[in-house]
């Protein structure tokens, strides 16, 4: 299946029912006055986020969502019939935004959560609701007014905990494989990821967290250059970003180089994600000796001035990897610790 992010729908809500002008006729009733009912509601469009989605994909093909119109009201003060409701399913994680002003109207990002998009127009009253000791045969009846018109850009951005960065070919789909289930593409070619991939990473029942990996960015990614720009923000929610080096570059380019090159595309894309915690993870030490790498990576880091914590794996064998994931489970759940302390304080 095609990995969308991104969609534009039209949502018209449906309009509601005119009420009625009717009058009794009936042999008994000489007199028998006004009886117009009300028309019915007009059905709403709500948005649902589902867990069972993880693409925009179905928007490709239908753009367009109409909810019921309300039945008109009838004689004998018949009130009519509420139109139904439209429900939109969404993948869990979709931005909703106003598709001219860019105004973001909401976020779903917890499974069953409904938005109300376009309200559907009220109903129209009846003659009865007019009769008065001074106008015992009104013919004024009111129409139902009609529904909302909008147009939505909806925008998905995955839920994630922990995001990796890095290079084409720095191994990031070879680490995702080595700490989850996910099986995303790994070849000795760049750009074998052209999708985010998102995987589980489980170290006990109770202690686990998200990953997220996005096509490698290239310098100049932030002028449209390759395809990693076009997903970083996925990274957007993630607590914690692993930015993956290639210790031993195919192409012979320096380590510090390709670390200060990602810094800078993310400096332009966006100064938040650009402030994230990050921490810095040498990958493919397996192709020298332990000594020989620790003195390598210490070079690397005497040519760089960022202070970031660092880290030396192997995603191939494994190596350095569970200490890894345990060093970034115990940060989440720090974080998340701060973060209630943060909001225990406000409220007090």
């Amino acid at each position: 299946m095609k990995f969308i992010d991104e969609a534009f729908i039209k949502v018209r809500a449906g309009n509601g029912g005119d009420g009625s002008g009717s009058f009794r006729r009936e042999r008994c009733a000489a007199f028998g006055g006004p009886d117009g009912g009300d028309g019915g509601k007009g059905g709403s469009v709500y948005l649902e986020a589902d867990l069972g989605l993880n693409t925009l994909v179905d928007f490709r093909y239908k753009t367009q969502f109409q909810a019921e119109h309300g039945e008109n009201g009838a004689k004998r003060q018949c009130r009519g019939a509420d139109g139904d409701d439209c429900i939109i399913k969404v993948p869990v994680g979709t931005v909703v935004k106003e598709a001219d002003t860019q105004e973001i109207l909401g976020d779903l990002v917890t499974h069953g959560k409904r938005m109300l998009v376009a309200k559907g127009g009220s109903r129209g009253l009846g003659n009865v609701n007019f009769k008065s000791p001074t106008n015992r045969a009104p013919r004024y009846t009111t129409p139902g007014k009609p529904g909302e018109n909008r147009e939505l850009q909806l925008e998905l951005k995955l839920l994630a905990q922990v995001g990796l960065l890095g290079l084409p070919n720095a191994g990031k789909s070879t680490f995702i494989r080595a700490v989850s289930l996910a099986r995303p593409k790994v070849a000795d070619y760049p750009f074998t990821t052209l999708y985010p991939q998102l995987g589980i990473v489980s170290l006990s029942a109770e202690r686990r967290f998200v990953i997220a990996d996005i096509p490698g960015l290239v310098p100049g990614a932030s002028q449209g250059k390759g395809l990693g720009i076009q997903f970083l923000k996925h990274l957007s929610r993630t607590t914690l970003l692993l930015h993956l080096v290639d210790i031993l570059p195919m192409d012979g380019s320096c380590p510090a180089d390709n670390i200060l090159a990602i810094e800078k595309e993310l400096a332009a894309f966006s100064e938040e994600l650009a402030n994230k915690p990050r921490w810095l993870v040498f990958n493919k030490i397996d192709c020298f000796t332990e000594e020989e790498a620790n003195k390598h990576i210490q070079q690397i880091c005497e040519k760089l001035s960022i202070d970031a914590p660092i880290y030396a794996v192997s995603a191939l064998n494994k190596s350095g990897v569970p200490a890894l994931c345990e060093k970034a489970m115990q940060f989440l759940q720090e974080n998340k610790m701060v973060m209630m302390a943060e909001e225990l304080a406000e409220v007090f």
